[in-house]
This record gives structure tokens, C-alpha cells and sequence, in this order.
């Protein structure tokens, strides 16, 4: 092995099979060495494998005609405008977007990767750890400076855990779980009467400063919105009711601590 050490980006590629084959002979040599970061490198592959499976659904789903590639193409060149023709027509455009564009509201799907999309990985998270009786955290509430420390070093930014217990729900711990949008990290909740609320957060690329926004999913209800490129989603199985000011509350002290 050479003296290159092994670091926690090292750890995650090898997890997503992204290293070439002598770092990841290092890294493997690296983790029989150290037999608790192992537990921790095999726990994250169930993660990625447990969301693989639940995502699997919607990764078979065929591509819309819309976003054909070919069809695309073919598009553009049949619509291509002289230069002049273009201008003239971005003017018009222009002038109609004003009286048009909130009419159009609401006709085009989501960017991937945004808010819809956080709150569906919301969604399967919460079905893959909440009903987990043996270990629904990787890391639990006594270690919270530990959690936050590294959750925020893999979002790159710093992250709060709010504190809900005013409301009848204590912060049980959490974990850094694989999204299709890059790591997010999992703080879960429990009312000490069986009930579990899980929260996820992960930078966004779009929709970086989102309104409050109810949902239902898969059997859950769910509170999601963003501020300043960070998205958060509240989910669990409880009425919009009572979900949504715990959600409010949640965002709340979250902006407290920007």
C-alpha cells in the first residue's frame, strides 16, 4: 500500500465501485484493518442496494417520446429559423410570456431532481428504515455532534437536527443514505408509541428555494420545500395535519441556524 491515506470520499467510491482496481485493493486492504469502518462501508452497500431495489420501478419506466433524443434532434432542425427570424421571434415571445406565462403554470412536469423527486427519495427512504426494528439509524441520538459532523461533510454544508420533542416526537439518530441526486442525509423521529417520522435533506440543483408543498406517497404523507439550494422533506404516516406544523416547525429552526 502506498502512503496516499485512505479518506471518506475514498470509502463512498469504493461503495459506488468508482476506483480503479489498485485504490480499491487499497482501500479493501484499508478496511480488513479496521473492522468497524468495514461494518460501516458494508452497511452503506445495503443502503445503496435497499434503494436500488425500491427506486427499481421507476428506473424501468421507459423514456418519454418528448425526451427521445433522436425526435429531439429532428425537432430542432425541421424548426430552425433564420437569424433574423429568431430574434423577431424571441421579441414576440417576450412580449407574450408576461400575459401567458402563469396560464402555462402547472402544463410541464418537474426538473428531474427536484422537489417531486426529493420527496419520492423521501418517500422510499422512510420505507426502507422506518419499519426496521433492529437498527433504523446508523448512528443514534447520544452521538448527535458525530451525526451532524458527518452529514455535513458529505453535503458539503452544515446541517441542523431540529428538535421536535415539544411535540411529543424525540430525535432517535440518523444516517447518510444514496439518492439518485448524490448522498442526503436521514434524521428520524419516534413518538415512543410506534409512530416514525423521517426527515432527508440533500443539496438541490433545481428548485433551490421552494414554498412548503403537501404530498402523499406510497402509503405516506409528506411536507417538502427548499431554501438557499437545500431541499428538506418531512414524511410519515400521520395526517397532513398534524405533519405539516411539525414541518413548519422543522423549517422554522432550520433557518434559525443559517
Amino acid at each position: 500500500m502506498n502512503n496516499r491515506p485512505i479518506t471518506e470520499d475514498d470509502l463512498q467510491a469504493y461503495v459506488d465501485n468508482a476506483l480503479n482496481s489498485a485504490r480499491r485493493d487499497e482501500v479493501a486492504e484499508y478496511l480488513h484493518q479496521q473492522p468497524d469502518v468495514a461494518r460501516r462501508i458494508e452497511s452503506y452497500g445495503k443502503q445503496r442496494d435497499d434503494l436500488r431495489a425500491a427506486l427499481a420501478p421507476i428506473a424501468d419506466e421507459p423514456v418519454p417520446p418528448e425526451l427521445n433524443l433522436a425526435r429531439m434532434i429532428d425537432a430542432r432542425q425541421r424548426y430552425r429559423f433564420p437569424l433574423w427570424r429568431a430574434a423577431a421571434a424571441s421579441v414576440v415571445l417576450l412580449c407574450l410570456g408576461g400575459m401567458a406565462g402563469w396560464s402555462l403554470h402547472g402544463l410541464f412536469p418537474p426538473a428531474s431532481g427536484g422537489i417531486v423527486a426529493l420527496a419520492n427519495e423521501a418517500a422510499y427512504t422512510y420505507q426502507v428504515y422506518a419499519a426496521d426494528k433492529g437498527r433504523p439509524v446508523e448512528i443514534k441520538a447520544s452521538d448527535q455532534a458525530d451525526l451532524i459532523k458527518w452529514v455535513s461533510n458529505r453535503l458539503r454544508h452544515t446541517v441542523s437536527v431540529p428538535d421536535l420533542s415539544a411535540s411529543g416526537y424525540r430525535f432517535m439518530g440518523g444516517r447518510l443514505v444514496a439518492t439518485a441526486h448524490g448522498p442526503a442525509g436521514m434524521f428520524m423521529y419516534d413518538d415512543d408509541r410506534g409512530t416514525r417520522l423521517v426527515m432527508l435533506t440533500r443539496p438541490m440543483a433545481v428548485d433551490q428555494n421552494s414554498p412548503m408543498a403537501q404530498h402523499s406517497t406510497r402509503q405516506v404523507q409528506g411536507v417538502t420545500w427548499s431554501k438557499e439550494g437545500n431541499g428538506y422533506s418531512l414524511v410519515g404516516p400521520v395526517s397532513p395535519e398534524t405533519l405539516t406544523p411539525l414541518a413548519d416547525e422543522m423549517r422554522r429552526q432550520i433557518e434559525q441556524e443559517i
